[in-house]
């Protein structure tokens, strides 16, 4: 299985470097993956380094805990657009989650998605699926595919669990068949991003992605 057109090429470190862009990018056309996601301070630089290539530049908005407020979100959203992003990864609130707001996650959800639908913007909703009940998935699921989403995402990287095999076949089994499923979180070898591919995953979130289309086992979190 030919894994590079499924991996946003991920680098969100609070100590990125332009050279570590610079490098993400020239990786990215060389091994033709899908995107990069990078933070939201070099959108702009990665747009200019891809030009004219097909890989899109993707963000994260709230990361990587989810907890700012809508209107915070809000901004963070319209400056990556005008900074020309293609795609963006929003956590969601989990504290509402976990305090059992679904009236306050329903409120984010569709002050969000017209704002970047209008701009034909990709979305991808990260709802941190490792720290999760089932039950708080299937609702998640049906919550978000509702919602006009492109991508429900398991994790950020920064939770005690990534991605699983189990949560990306609860996100097909309860997802609207529109929505896609992007796995990131933990993911450092072929064998379990070809699991993960298999289960239903249409993207992957790896900083570790030149290792693992090449076959190696990689250290990192993402």
């Amino acid at each position: 299985m030919k894994l590079n057109h499924y991996i946003d090429h991920t680098i969100l470190k609070p100590t990125t470097l332009i050279s570590d862009i610079e490098k993400l990018c020239k990786e990215a056309v060389e091994y033709e993956f899908a995107a990069v996601c990078v933070p939201p301070p070099f959108v702009k630089k990665s747009k200019e380094l891809l030009q004219g290539k097909n890989v899109k530049t993707a963000t994260v908005i709230g990361f990587p805990f989810g907890y700012s407020a809508v209107e915070a979100k809000i901004a963070e959203t319209l400056l990556a657009i005008v900074d020309g992003v293609d795609e963006l990864d929003i956590v969601i609130n989990l504290i509402a989650l976990k305090n059992n707001d679904w009236e306050y996650l329903v409120n984010e959800i569709n002050h969000l998605v017209p704002i970047i639908k209008e701009k034909n913007k990709v979305v991808k909703i990260i709802i941190e699926s490792g720290i999760l009940t089932d039950d708080e998935i299937v609702k998640c699921c049906q919550l978000y595919g509702a919602a006009g989403i492109d991508y429900l995402k398991t994790s950020t990287g920064y939770a005690e669990k990534g991605a699983s095999v189990h949560a990306v076949k609860l996100f097909k089994e309860n997802l609207p068949q529109g929505v896609q499923i992007k796995a990131s979180g933990g993911i450092r070898t072929y064998e379990f991003a070809k699991e993960l591919v298999e289960a239903g995953a249409t993207r992957l979130g790896c900083s570790a992605s030149v290792a693992i289309v090449s076959g190696e086992t990689a250290e990192g979190n993402y």
